[in-house]
C-alpha cells in the first residue's frame, strides 16, 4: 500500500474519528444520565484511551502494518479471536457510519426541508465514497480540514462558555459553580450512573485506534506513530474534558437530551442563537468527518481480514492508487443498506442502542489491542529483545492491565442494565458468529490439506 499519509494527516484522521456527531449529540444522553458527574466518566474514558494508545504505539512502531490490530490479534492472541474481532470492528463502523450520515441528513433537512433527510444521507455517502477512493494523501488532506473546523468550534465554545461563567456574556451574572452543583448536586443520579454511561463514553472516544489501521500508509511510522499517539491522546483529553466542564457549568444537566446538540442548547440559553446555529453546521462537518475516518478505518480492517484469509481474496485487491478499492466499495454498499433500514426508526432510543452497540464492539477491539501488546512484550522478554524495541509502553504491565480490565468491568456493569443489555447480547453475537464460521472453515481446510497430503503419499 502507498505510504502517503503525513504526520499531520495521521493526527487529524484520529481526531476526526473521535469528534463526531456522537460527541455533540450523544453527550446529551450522558449528561441526562450522570448529571455533572459526566466529567468523571470522561476522565475515566480518557485514562482508558491513554492506556490503549500507549499499547498500540508499541505494536505499530514494531510492526507498521495496514489493518494492524487484526493482524496483531492473529499473531499474538489467536486466529479465531482475530477473525471475530476484525469482523466485529467492521460491523461496528458499518452500523455507526450510517448513523452519522443520518445525523447529517437531519441537519440539512432543517435547512432545506424540501429534500428528505434520507436523500441527504445518500448524497453524503456518495461524497465520502469518492474521497475514500482517491489517493490516500487526498483523503488525509480532506480529513485534516474537516477536523480543523471541529477543533476551532470547540475552542470558540470554551472561550464563550468561560465568559458566560464569569458573567461577561448574558445578564445572569457570575455563575461560578451554581449550575455545576445545583439540581441535585454533582452526582444527582448516584455514582453508579458514571459507570453505566461508560459504553457511550467509549463510543465517543472511538476512532483513536485508526492510527494503528493507518500505520501501513504513513511516512516514517517509527517517528510518526509515537508522536501522533502522544499528541492525539492529550488533545482528545483536552478537547473533551475542558469543553464538557464548561458545558455542565453553563447548562443545567436536566435540560440535556438527544433531541439536539447540547452545545447549541447551552448557547441558546444565553441568547446566542446565531452561534448555536453555527454549531448545527459544526455537527454536520463532524458527521462527515467521522464518516470519512470511520469508512477509512473499517475498509482497512476488511482489507486486513482478506489478506490473512478471513474474508474473500478479492477484498485485498488494490487500485492503481494503492488503495483497497473493493473493501471500500463493499463497506460503503453495506452502509447504504443500513441507511435504508435505519431510516425506518430514527428515534432517540434507536440512536442510543446504536451507540451502545458500537461501544461494546469497539471495546472488544481495544481490549484486543492491549491483550496483543501484553503477549507481544512477553514474547520479546522471552527472546531478550525488549531493549531493541524503538518504542516501549511505559509502566508495563500496569498500563496494559488497566486498559483491559477497566473495559471488561464496564461491559459487565452495562450488561446488568436492562435498558442496554440487549446491545451487549447483539454485540456478543457479532463477535461469536465469525469465530464459529472461521473455526468450521479452517477445520474443513485442514482436513482437505491432510487428505491431499495422504493422496500424494499414496501416489
Amino acid at each position: 500500500m502507498k505510504r502517503g499519509l503525513k504526520n499531520r494527516h495521521l493526527q487529524l484522521i484520529s481526531l476526526g474519528g473521535v469528534i463526531g456527531s456522537g460527541y455533540f449529540l450523544g453527550t446529551g444522553y450522558i449528561l441526562e444520565k450522570a448529571g455533572p458527574a459526566a466529567i468523571v466518566s470522561y476522565l475515566l474514558g480518557g485514562a482508558i484511551v491513554l492506556c490503549v494508545m500507549l499499547c498500540l504505539a508499541e505494536l505499530a512502531v514494531a510492526e507498521p502494518i495496514a489493518g494492524s490490530f487484526v493482524t496483531y490479534a492473529r499473531k499474538y492472541i489467536n486466529p479465531t479471536w482475530a477473525c471475530g474481532v476484525g469482523w466485529t470492528y467492521w460491523v461496528t463502523w458499518v452500523s455507526y457510519v450510517p448513523s452519522e450520515m443520518i445525523a447529517a441528513g437531519i441537519i440539512m433537512n432543517n435547512f432545506v426541508p424540501a429534500v428528505s433527510q434520507l436523500w441527504w444521507a445518500v448524497l453524503f455517502c456518495l461524497l465520502v465514497t469518492l474521497v475514500n477512493l482517491f489517493q490516500v494523501d487526498k483523503f488525509g488532506e480532506s480529513e485534516f480540514w474537516l477536523a480543523i473546523i471541529k477543533i476551532v468550534a470547540l475552542m470558540a465554545f470554551v472561550v464563550v462558555g468561560v465568559l458566560i461563567i464569569l458573567g461577561l456574556i448574558g445578564d445572569q451574572g457570575y455563575l461560578g459553580t451554581t449550575l455545576l452543583l445545583g439540581s441535585g448536586g454533582f452526582t444527582p443520579n448516584g455514582y453508579w450512573a458514571i459507570i453505566v454511561t461508560m459504553t457511550i463514553i467509549l463510543v465517543n472516544f472511538q476512532g483513536t485506534e485508526i492510527i494503528g489501521l493507518a500505520a501501513g500508509e504513513c511516512e516514517k511510522p517509527e517517528e510518526s506513530i509515537p508522536l501522533a499517539v502522544r499528541n492525539v491522546t492529550w488533545r482528545i483529553i483536552a478537547l473533551y474534558i475542558i469543553p464538557i466542564s464548561v458545558l455542565i457549568s453553563i447548562l443545567p444537566w436536566d435540560k440535556a437530551s438527544l433531541e439536539e446538540s447540547v452545545f447549541a442548547v447551552a448557547l441558546s440559553e444565553y441568547g446566542l442563537d446565531k452561534f448555536a446555529a453555527f454549531f448545527s453546521f459544526v455537527v454536520l462537518t463532524a458527521a462527515l468527518s467521522c464518516t470519512n475516518s470511520g469508512l477509512y478505518g473499517t475498509s482497512r480492517a476488511l482489507y486486513s481480514l482478506s489478506k490473512i484469509g478471513m474474508a474473500p481474496k478479492k477484498l485485498s485487491t488494490l487500485n492503481r492508487n494503492g488503495m483497497p478499492q473493493n473493501s471500500v466499495v463493499v463497506t460503503i454498499a453495506t452502509c447504504w443498506l443500513i441507511i435504508l433500514l435505519y431510516s425506518f426508526d430514527t428515534s432517540d432510543m434507536a440512536y442510543t442502542y446504536l451507540l451502545s452497540l458500537s461501544g461494546f464492539t469497539g471495546a472488544i477491539a481495544w481490549i484486543s489491542i492491549c491483550w496483543s501488546q501484553y503477549n507481544f512484550r512477553k514474547h520479546c522478554e522471552a527472546r531478550n529483545s525488549v531493549e531493541r524495541l524503538r518504542y516501549k509502553t511505559p509502566f508495563f504491565p500496569f498500563v496494559t492491565h488497566f486498559g483491559i480490565w477497566a473495559q471488561v468491568i464496564s461491559i459487565i456493569i452495562v450488561a446488568s442494565e436492562p435498558e442496554l443489555r440487549e446491545t451487549i447480547y447483539l454485540g456478543a453475537i457479532c463477535l461469536i458468529i465469525p469465530m464459529v464460521i472461521y473455526k468450521i472453515e479452517h477445520g474443513r481446510w485442514k482436513r482437505k490439506k491432510k487428505k491431499r497430503i495422504e493422496q500424494m503419499k499414496n501416489n
